[in-house]
Order: structure tokens, then C-alpha cells, then sequence
């Protein structure tokens, strides 16, 4: 008698799961269902298409070969039954049965010998006034995003206003800004975009690069109220009221895993479906995987929360293998991610330093700038890296960076993503190997250079001194408790001499021994060139001659530029 498996959800897990299967026991029976009537498409390509670099939805839901996937691909291409509009209402896992209920209401039961769950999320929501107003949508589904685009197509935006500075927030503020150049503003509870994904810095430079691109950010603000009569027309925070003919609200997710709770299936205590490595729940012949389940850190070994379209897909065959009898384990994930900024991407893998402190490590991180490509090469873009690492253990916890789309910056942080499971330290990612030619990469890749970075500082060599930090003693300045010792050549520096006479010095990294008795003694020294490899070689220098209050700015001139702090470095 041929095996028949259900599959709960058909949009990233469980059709992958399904054609894995059905791949590997052609004699099976695979049913798939969901109670949306749009099935496996590419939930994460949703603010592409509202922005237009998608054209239709169509697109979306297609293969690489332009094959819609509907009811009848998934039958004549791949063997399986496609249920879409059919929603599961229980599980009986004593008789092997899942209830469903079709589109006219009526209901019957499917019988599984295996049944997998892929249901995913449902958008979280604010507890505040106008939520049920219209022109107020989450971007959950194909169904908003088609009707945003239909508004925002026919002119009838102006303003919109998108809760939330994650993911889903920073894509959507590109998507309308962009194309569309409707007035965007984003209001975040926190005081930074992506908050604990990245440091400060990194989403400062993020930030400022978003609002040159026609964004407003309004940061550390609650929203209390949305305003208006039948639709949307402004949005209330704790400090000011912001017009708005559309609100995205993207204010974080939480699984749907009711069905699962309801069946009997072990729950973790925030909510999510528990599976071991092989992806099955506490029930063995049940399955889930997606956005609904909870998998291992593999940084901090503690349970952990992904919800990430490769990774679901990821999962779905490791499903479709153990179902037909494999032995396939997904381990868990270290949360590699990459949002696109316009022309620039924000990236990152492992834990922020805000994270590693919060679970117990002694956290640092180590920033540095530089050329993607060999410095002679014409055309080359600067990448901002910062390393997270353990003091103690000398253990890197994470990589996060900040860089044009061309520049390969996300790139590099693959490359150290797929070591991080592995525990590595610093030195190797000082000695990782990286692909070298003049055109991709330089001899020493800003890789390797960040990791001989994070080994010099916890070696006491290299003292940096962060972009925050930086705009403290700049604002301090008066004072006269530091000195900034300016290391560029100096047609680059005179300017800021010139300007700030008594705080600012010029003596290029090359004139530095022969000048060293122009250093003033008694003050701390803040050295800085373009990108802090001429500062950093100062500060060792200065270090033979007894001087040992400095700190070296670690992403140089070009970091404080595209920060946009304002010291005056447009000049």
C-alpha cells in the first residue's frame, strides 16, 4: 500500500520537503495544502516586487525556467497534489488524520503516515488606537503586497510611514522611497536601526546612506495612535505626528503554531515547535520546519529563532530525506542575513556585541575599512567590517558589515559564516584563505586584515577607538584634554590644522620619527587617517617613544564620512 504524507503549509518548507520526497519514493502519495490560494512563492522578494525591480507577482511564484507554481505544475511536474484554499482545522494524531476545510466550507479528513508542519508566522501587531483603519497592512502575503502595489502604481500615496527599523521595515522604506519617491519615514522604539544585528556604528552608516537616499528616521520614539477617519492620515508617536496616506507596520512575528499546541506536539516556552536535529517534533511520524519551529544557536548552543526563506528551504529537504528513510540533520544556524540599502547591503553572521555581551561573553568588537579590491586596481569600493570576539577565549562570535552591492562585502561575511559553527578564533580568520586577484580582492583581504586587528588588540598591541567615541572628544574639544595627530599626507589634513589649530596636528605616518618631538606629552593622542592603517602604525610608533595614551580610529576618515557625523569632514 503506497505511503501517503501530508503537508501542512506550501509556501517555503513544505513543498521542498514534498518534492524532496516524492523525489526519492516516486511510489508515495504527497498532498500539500494551505489555506492561501497563492502556494510556494518567494516571500522574501515581497518589497522587490512592490518596488517594481519585480514586475509581477507572477514572477514570484515561478521557477527558473518561468514555470508558474499552481496546482497544476505541482501535479504534472512533480507528482504532487496541490490543495491550495484548504485550510487544516486539527490534527488527530491517534488515528493519523488531518481535518480540512475547503473553500465552500465543507470538511473531510486526509489520512498521513508522515504529516509535516510548515504554517510559519503571523505578523505581530501594536495594542494602540487605528490599527483597524484602512491602508494599514503587515506585508505578510502576496495579497498585501499586490494591493500596496496597485496604490502606490495608481499615484495614490503621498506619505507613508513604516513601524519598525528591522528586516521588513528598511526593505520596505527602499521599496517606496526608491522607485516610487513617496515620502518615507520610519519610526523605531529602539535607538538604532536593526537593533541587535548590528553595532552602532555599522547602523549609523546604514542609516545615514538611507536618508541621503530620501528616508526620514525618527529613533527612540513609541508609537501611541493611528489617526484618521475611515483611512490612515497620520501617525502618533510619543513625540510628534507624522502624515501618512499608508502605514507598513513591521513590528517583529510570532509562529503559528496553534495547530501544533492543539495536536499535543511539545511547545518551547516561547512559543515555538520543538524538533530535534532530523527535524522531526515529539511526535516521530509529525515534521515541521520553517519559521513556526525552534532550532539551535550554534554560537551560544541555546535555542534560536531564524526566519529566513533559505533556511526554510534548507530544512524542507533535510525533511523529505528522513521521511524516505534518510539520515539528514540540520544542526542549526548561525543567522547569516543581508538587507539591501539602496546601493549599499547591511550584513552580518553569529552575534552582535549588544547580543554576546547580554549572553554572558566578554564581547568586543574590532572595526576596520578597506578597499574591496588591490589598492592600484581602478575601480575599487570601501567595506566596513567589524569582528566580534570573545576576550577571554580569543573566540569569534560574529561578523557584521557595511558596503556598495558591488563591492562583495557580504561576500566576506559568508566566508567567515561558514566557519562560525566551528568555534573558530581569531588567528584563522587572519590566515583564511580567500580567492586573490587584483580585479576581486587585495593580496591582504580586509578579512585577514580584520583579524589581525581583533589579534592586535587582544595582544595590547592596537588600541582603537570607536565612531561614538570619536564624536564624544570631538565635542569635547574645548577642553583641551586631547589631541587629534592627523597621520594622512598633508595636503589631505592641512585644511583641519588650519581650522582647529590648537587641537589638530599634521604629521604624516612617514614623517613621524623624525618629528616626534613635536608631540605635545600630557594629552591623549587621537590618531586618524583615511581608512586606519596609518594611524594604527602611529600608535606603535608612539608607543617606543613612552607614548601610550592613544587610541587609533579604527574605520578612519572614511567611516566618520559615511556615518555622518559632522566634524567637518566634507571639507
Amino acid at each position: 500500500m503506497s505511503e501517503n504524507i501530508v503537508i501542512i503549509g506550501a509556501v517555503a518548507v513544505g513543498p521542498k520537503a514534498g518534492c524532496r520526497f516524492k523525489r526519492l519514493r516516486q511510489d508515495a502519495n504527497v498532498t500539500l495544502i494551505d489555506q492561501d490560494e497563492m502556494i510556494s512563492y518567494g516571500g522574501c522578494g515581497i518589497p522587490y516586487f512592490i518596488s517594481g525591480d519585480v514586475s509581477d507577482e507572477s514572477e514570484l511564484r515561478s521557477t527558473s525556467f518561468h514555470m508558474v507554481r499552481d496546482e497544476r505544475f505541482f501535479q504534472d511536474d512533480k507528482g504532487v497534489t496541490a490543495l491550495p484554499g484548504t485550510k487544516a482545522v486539527k490534527v488527530d494524531r491517534k488515528n493519523k488524520t488531518v481535518r480540512v476545510q475547503s473553500r465552500d466550507g465543507g470538511e473531510k479528513d486526509l489520512a498521513y503516515d508522515k504529516l509535516v508542519i510548515g504554517v510559519g508566522t503571523k505578523p505581530k501587531g501594536l495594542n494602540i488606537p487605528g490599527t483597524s483603519l484602512k491602508n494599514i497592512f503587515c506585508v505578510s502575503n502576496l495579497h498585501d503586497a499586490i494591493q500596496i502595489k496597485e496604490m502606490v502604481t495608481s499615484g495614490k500615496i503621498e506619505k507613508a510611514v513604516v513601524i519598525g527599523a528591522g528586516f521588513i521595515g528598511l526593505e520596505m522604506a527602499e521599496a517606496l522611497a526608491d522607485m516610487w519617491q513617496i515620502e518615507t519615514s520610519v519610526v523605531e522604539y529602539c535607538d538604532q536601526i536593526m537593533p541587535g544585528f548590528v553595532s552602532k556604528n555599522l547602523s549609523r552608516m546604514a542609516q545615514r546612506h538611507m536618508e541621503e537616499n530620501g528616508v526620514s528616521f525618527y529613533l527612540g520614539e513609541s508609537v501611541e495612535a493611528i489617526e484618521g477617519k475611515d483611512s490612515v492620515e497620520r501617525v502618533k508617536t510619543n513625540k510628534r505626528s507624522l502624515s501618512a496616506d499608508l502605514v507598513i507596520m513591521a513590528v517583529g512575528i510570532a509562529p503559528n503554531t496553534a495547530l501544533a499546541k492543539d495536536a499535543g506536539i511539545e511547545i518551547s516556552p516561547n512559543g515555538f515547535i520543538v524538533v530535534n536535529d532530523q527535524m522531526q517534533t515529539s511526535d516521530p511520524d509529525i515534521y515541521a520546519g520553517g519559521d513556526c519551529v525552534q532550532i539551535s544557536n550554534l554560537i551560544t548552543g541555546k535555542p534560536g529563532f531564524f526566519p529566513l526563506g533559505s533556511m526554510a528551504n534548507r530544512q524542507g529537504r533535510v525533511i523529505g530525506t528522513n521521511m524516505a528513510g534518510g539520515n539528514a540533520t540540520f544542526k542549526g544556524a548561525v543567522g547569516s542575513f543581508v538587507v539591501k540599502t539602496f546601493d549599499m547591503g547591511l550584513a552580518g553572521a553569529g552575534l552582535s556585541v549588544e547580543t554576546a555581551l547580554k549572553e554572558g561573553f566578554d564581547a568586543v568588537g574590532i572595526q576596520v575599512s578597506q578597499f574591496d579590491r588591490a589598492h592600484f586596481y581602478p575601480e575599487k569600493e570601501i567595506i566596513y567590517l567589524e569582528l566580534v570576539v570573545d576576550r577571554k577565549t580569543r573566540r569569534v562570535l560574529g561578523i557584521q558589515g557595511f558596503g556598495a552591492e558591488s563591492s562583495g562585502m557580504f561576500t566576506r561575511i559568508n566566508a567567515v559564516a561558514s566557519i562560525l559553527q566551528y568555534h573558530p578564533t581569531v588567528d584563522a580568520i587572519s590566515n583564511l584563505e580567500l580567492a586573490y586577484s587584483p580585479p576581486f580582492a587585495s593580496a591582504m583581504d580586509i578579512i585577514n586584515a580584520l583579524g589581525n586587528a581583533a589579534e592586535n588588540f587582544l595582544d595590547g598591541r592596537y588600541m582603537p577607538m570607536e565612531l561614538d567615541e570619536f564624536e564624544q572628544c570631538w565635542q569635547e574639544k574645548d577642553k583641551g584634554d586631547c589631541l587629534f595627530l592627523d597621520c594622512r599626507a598633508y595636503a589631505d589634513a592641512r585644511v583641519f590644522e588650519e581650522m582647529y589649530p590648537e587641537i589638530w596636528k599634521s604629521i604624516p605616518h612617514n614623517e613621524l620619527e623624525q618629528r616626534i618631538d613635536e608631540v605635545p606629552k600630557g594629552k591623549r593622542l587621537v590618531l586618524i587617517c583615511n581608512t586606519g592603517v596609518r594611524s594604527y602604525e602611529a600608535q606603535i610608533n608612539l608607543r617606543t617613544h613612552g607614548f601610550e595614551d592613544t587610541a587609533s580610529v579604527g574605520a578612519g576618515v572614511a567611516g566618520l564620512k559615511q556615518s555622518g557625523m559632522d566634524f567637518g569632514m566634507d571639507t
